[in-house]
Formats: C-alpha cells, sequence, structure tokens
C-alpha cells in the first residue's frame, strides 16, 4: 500500500475479476490462524486456503507466496495510510507523520499486532517483502513532500532533502518503535515539525540580534 493522493484513482484490474468476498475470507483465515496461536513459520497455503474455504489456486491468482499475502494482511490491520494532497509541503508532512503516530499507537494497543512484526523481523524475505512494498513508498512519499516544502520556500534550499527528512522522520520513530515507554500526544507531529522549521539554537535575549549558533569543533565539543 501507497499513500494515497487526493484525486488518484486507483488502477483498473486486468484478467479474472476477484472476488471481495474470497480476499476477505483468506485475510480473516490468516488473523484466526495467528491469533489463536499458529506461528507464521508454520502457516501453509494449504492451511491458510483450508481455513478461508477456498482452493490454493484462489489465493496463488491474487498473491504470488505467503510473503505477499502476508504484507497485505498487515496492510489490512494497520491503521489506514493517509491521504495527502501531492501538492502541499509541510502541510502533506504532518499528515504522514501523523499516520507514523497512529500506526505507533496501534502496535502497541495490539498485542496481535506486535507479535506478528515481532514473527516478521526474524523472517528475512518477508520483512524484505514488507519494507520493498510498504516502508519505501512511505519514505519516497515523505521525501517528495519534504522537497515541494523546499520548493514553496517553507524549508532551506541548502540543505540534502534526504537528510532534512530524516530529521523529521527520526523523532516520530524513536517515539514509536524505540521508547515504546514515550508518550505520542496527538500534537506531536506538530510539535516535531514546528521545532525543526525554529531551530535549536537558544533565541537572543535581546529580540533584535540574530540568532548564533554554537560552533561545535568536532573534539572535545562542550568540554572543559
Amino acid at each position: 500500500m501507497h499513500v494515497q493522493v487526493q484525486g488518484q484513482d486507483e488502477e483498473p484490474r486486468r484478467g479474472r475479476p476477484r472476488s471481495v468476498a474470497a480476499e476477505r475470507a483468506i485475510l480473516d483465515a490468516v488473523v484466526a490462524l495467528l491469533e489463536g496461536g499458529e506461528p507464521l513459520a508454520g502457516l501453509s497455503i494449504e492451511r491458510i486456503a483450508r481455513t478461508a474455504g477456498v482452493g490454493k489456486a484462489t489465493i496463488y491468482r491474487r498473491w504470488s507466496g505467503k510473503e505477499e499475502l502476508f504484507v497485505e494482511v498487515l496492510r489490512d490491520i494497520e491503521p489506514a495510510e493517509p491521504v495527502v494532497s501531492g501538492t502541499a509541503g509541510l502541510a502533506d508532512l504532518r499528515l504522514m507523520l501523523e499516520s507514523l503516530r497512529r500506526r505507533g499507537l496501534a502496535q502497541r494497543s495490539s498485542v496481535f499486532l506486535h507479535n506478528v512484526f515481532a514473527q516478521m523481523k526474524s523472517h528475512p524475505k518477508l520483512w524484505a517483502e514488507y519494507h520493498s512494498t510498504v516502508i519505501e513508498p512511505r519514505r519516497r512519499a515523505m521525501r517528495a513532500a519534504v522537497q515541494r516544502a523546499v520548493d514553496a520556500g517553507e524549508l532551506r534550499s541548502d540543505l540534502d532533502v534526504e537528510l532534512m527528512d530524516d530529521l523529521f522522520v527520526g523523532p516520530m520513530l524513536v517515539r514509536t518503535i524505540h521508547r515504546t515507554d514515550a508518550e505520542l500526544p496527538e500534537d506531536l507531529a506538530d510539535r516535531i515539525i514546528q521545532t525543526l522549521v525554529e531551530g535549536l539554537a537558544p533565541r537572543p535575549a535581546d529580540p533584535s540580534q540574530p540568532v548564533r549558533a554554537a560552533h561545535v569543533t568536532g573534539k572535545g565539543a562542550g568540554r572543559s
């Protein structure tokens, strides 16, 4: 799944029409098996098909294998991708950061999601599929939003776009993934953007004086 752009229609499907009911049954079957304690490694297409009440060919017509199917299951149970304008800069970036925050909240509140992600990271092929089809498109969309913000004059044009994107995304990832005890307040995306746009240098006592950034030498900086 990719970040949706307002006004962008889904590409029409070709070939044999898909049964929405069959797809729903297959996705629900995977979730039911996992919730029942079946590990990812133990799931087979045959077992999934039997639980869903469909033939294996029905699954293979939709997904090339287990990895692609499992990623689709995760897309289905995670919070929906944000709908962005595709033309705004910081406004679109805020929507995507907020989506990361909501995804973090979902993983914290759902034992099922937490366990599935924990298992997925121990399966290289599955993690690679999720990374290439879900994570990387999100990163491209966020970098594109940062570039639009630069083009619109909302951000500096003399800095590396990828580095700026990392600076925006990094705090949210730290809070949602690495610091699972950290708070995820509703205004977190706004605070991250505001802090980075305004800068971290101390404000001058005299408002008429320019802000002076500290000079870091790289060797013993900040030490006496």
